[in-house]
């Protein structure tokens, strides 16, 4: 029982990680309908720059944060505006294209800028043991994932209690009536995009920090967030966070259990289970995908 609430514990660890990253990742997907193959180079960026910030320029932790996730939203609207709205009309495999050619774009810059050696971003507080129980973890873990809390929380306030998140429903649900509303569709849709970049790049930064940050993770992890988005339903908040939590704990019990050597299969076949009996996810219903 011990060894298993070790790795229930690793796994919601973990899992709130991938909630954070697939949070974007929703966003984008599902209001947006655009399928963004290169989400886990937003990730893999906001790790490479928390490294640049802290270990380069000196800043701490928590300003290293702020710049990055300002760095990023104005990346994102930049992506967006220049990229994306280019393609917006024309179906979901230009879309497709473009961003898997963005994906090797920042992948191979990255590595010509940083190498593929490992970055270590120093966290904020110290890396010491804290006992809970049977179950050992460590300070940073904690602080990291009481952050991701706090990061879903705000996003969760942004979309559903303020006037910009009024906007992304709106056009979520009916893009041609909102802007019949006065909706400026175009800055709403650049808006979820920066928002996307800067949740997938705020967990880089805080996972790089338990970890390090690597230049060649990101198509992993874009894998990763579309598992969480296909398990959670397309659009849901709840879906993505329950998704990503669901998929860490399924990790950390198979690699734990039955081979670390395999643990990312564990995602494809969560996939094909969601697929047969769940196709819309846990939180989409046929009504909110038609």
């Amino acid at each position: 029982m011990d060894l298993f609430l070790q790795f229930l514990v690793n796994g919601l660890v973990t899992g709130s990680f991938y909630a954070l990253s697939a949070l974007g990742l929703t966003l984008i997907f599902g209001l947006m309908r655009v399928v963004n193959f290169a989400h886990g180079e937003f990730y893999m960026l906001g790790g490479v720059l928390g490294w640049f910030v802290t270990t380069r320029l000196g800043l701490d932790f928590i300003s290293g944060m702020l710049v990055v996730a300002a760095a990023m939203a104005a990346f994102g609207w930049l992506v967006d505006r220049l990229l994306i709205e280019r393609v917006r009309d024309q179906g979901e495999e230009p879309g497709i294209l473009l961003t898997i050619g963005l994906s090797i774009f920042l992948a191979n810059s990255a590595l010509l800028a940083v190498g593929t050696a490992p970055l270590k971003i120093e966290g904020p507080v110290a890396n010491k043991l804290v006992l809970l129980g049977p179950v050992a973890t460590t300070q940073l873990r904690l602080f990291s994932v009481a952050v991701c809390a706090l990061l879903i929380l705000g996003a969760h306030l942004l979309v559903r209690h303020t006037r910009l998140g009024r906007a992304m429903r709106a056009t979520f649900q009916d893009p041609m009536a909102a802007r019949l509303a006065g909706i400026k569709t175009e800055r709403v849709y650049a808006a979820t995009f920066a928002l996307g970049c800067t949740l997938a790049a705020m967990s880089g930064m805080l996972l790089g920090s338990i970890y390090s940050a690597q230049v060649g993770v990101g198509g992993l992890i874009s894998l990763k967030a579309f598992v969480v988005v296909i398990l959670g339903g397309m659009g849901s908040f709840a879906g993505a966070i329950l998704g990503g939590l669901i998929l860490g704990v399924a990790e950390a019990m198979w690699g734990g259990y039955i081979s670390t050597g395999l643990v990312d299969i564990i995602g494809f076949i969560i996939v094909i289970l969601t697929l047969i009996f769940r196709p819309y996810g846990l939180f989409s219903t046929r009504s909110e995908r038609a």
